[in-house]
């Protein structure tokens, strides 16, 4: 991706926030200037990799398969041994009509899914083999509280307000519906390196063109601009 096209991206989130009444954290908008003079105070920022991820998946068609996603808090994945700690993680994300995150699962985090307002989330939902294989069973979701079942491959459509609760192992695709959405995840400890496993072969973070300064840092930035002498 370009980092022009990026920096509109998150220009827009920021209007679209606003209009959505939803504030970010002070550091969501600082310059990519401000971060080596925080540094120190902004250490666990950087560790837990907190705030703005923008993704095409490598598919180089953001509008078709992309994502906004800005990560509000991450516990440390070496406290969930333990059972003890801040074992919780919390995203917003932004979804555009027919804009697809891939069909993916993870091994490890349980998240809820929640539509905090805008048009409607379709989620589309296999359960998968040890192996990574799709199943043809059927799938038992909870949607605020409420036990269901969908045929393999069906989709469940969340209206503003609904939620949905997708365990760890589940396959897991989603794009709006009408209008632009606004998403919420809480979840158990979030770890995007490791534990994203898609069905078919994407890139998770994107490689960067550097045609213009950035507008924001992504998580993806910190090592080279969030560090001194990074």
């Amino acid at each position: 991706m370009k980092r022009s096209e990026i920096n509109r991206i998150i220009e827009l989130a920021e209007v679209f926030l606003a209009k959505r009444c939803f504030v970010l954290p002070p550091f969501a908008s600082w310059s990519a200037s401000t971060w080596p003079a925080r540094a120190e105070e902004a250490a666990a920022v950087v560790a837990r990799r907190l705030g703005w991820d923008i993704t095409d998946f490598g598919r180089g068609d953001f509008r078709r398969t992309g994502l906004v996603l800005f990560t509000l808090r991450n516990g440390d994945p070496a406290d969930l041994g333990r059972g003890r700690g801040m074992l919780y993680g919390e995203k917003v994300l932004i979804v555009e009509p027919d804009q697809a995150t891939p069909l993916h699962l993870h091994r490890v985090k349980t998240e809820d899914i929640i539509n905090r307002g805008g048009g409607r989330l379709a989620l589309r939902l296999y359960n998968a083999s040890e192996d990574g294989a799709r199943e043809e069973s059927p799938v038992v979701v909870w949607t605020d509280g409420m036990r269901r079942v969908v045929p393999a491959g069906d989709t469940v459509v969340l209206g503003p307000g609904e939620s949905v609760t997708l365990p760890d192992g589940l396959y897991h695709e989603f794009w709006g519906v009408d209008d632009r959405v606004l998403v919420g995840e809480v979840s158990l400890v979030n770890d995007d390196a490791t534990d994203n496993y898609f069905y078919e072969d994407v890139g998770r973070f994107p490689e960067i063109v550097e045609d213009e300064p950035p507008h924001r840092l992504l998580v993806g930035d910190y090592e080279r601009y969030a560090v001194p002498d990074g």
